[in-house]
């Protein structure tokens, strides 16, 4: 599992910084938040629409591995404090239905900006705080130690990143919403 986790994270940081920074390197401020349709390449839209269920299908997995331990948490915790409580050990079944892409974008309008805050928001403790906290605890590093001291200084140099993350996508969203006109294109 750990030779796992730490192959996937890699791979998926590598690719990540690589997108952002050289978009960034190249483009600017200009650099469009989805590199499929950013640059104007809309055809052939079989191709496009296959990119984006690959995203999709990506992004399902990884919200699922990446919210499970937070549900879990949750969970626990409310069936512990309130063990008589029908809505917190009532189990409901929840029916889907299928939405076509088209409707995708309405109803999710601000998709980049939403996917930046919780990935912000959820870097930190999950991929950062909890594994060295249980690294730690496992090592019995002993406290104010250089290497205890050297991972606490990662986990605080990470905070600070996801919370300068976490500002950048929260002002994302409120200059969509303020330029967001209903059932209208942008570009």
């Amino acid at each position: 599992m750990k030779t796992a986790t730490t192959i996937g994270i890699s791979a998926s940081t590598s690719f990540y910084m690589l997108c952002g920074l050289l978009g960034y390197a190249a483009f600017g401020n200009d650099a469009p938040g989805n590199y499929l349709i950013g640059f104007g390449f809309y055809e052939p839209f079989w191709l496009v629409d296959i990119a984006n269920l690959c995203i999709v299908i990506h992004l399902l997995g990884a919200y699922q591995v990446v919210v499970q331990p937070i549900f879990a948490f949750v969970e626990n915790w409310s069936c512990r404090k309130w063990p008589e409580s029908k809505f917190g050990n009532l189990e409901v079944e929840i029916r889907y239905t299928s939405i076509t892409s088209g409707h995708e974008p309405m109803i999710f309008p601000f998709f980049n900006e939403f996917l930046a805050l919780i990935g912000s928001t959820t870097f930190w403790p999950l991929t950062v705080y909890i594994p060295i906290e249980m690294y730690i605890s496992q090592a019995k590093i002993r406290r104010k130690s250089l290497r205890w001291m050297s991972l606490k200084i990662l986990s605080l140099v990470c905070l600070v990143v996801s919370l300068l993350a976490a500002a950048g996508s929260i002002r994302g969203l409120l200059v969509s919403v303020q330029t967001f006109k209903l059932l209208q294109s942008v570009s």
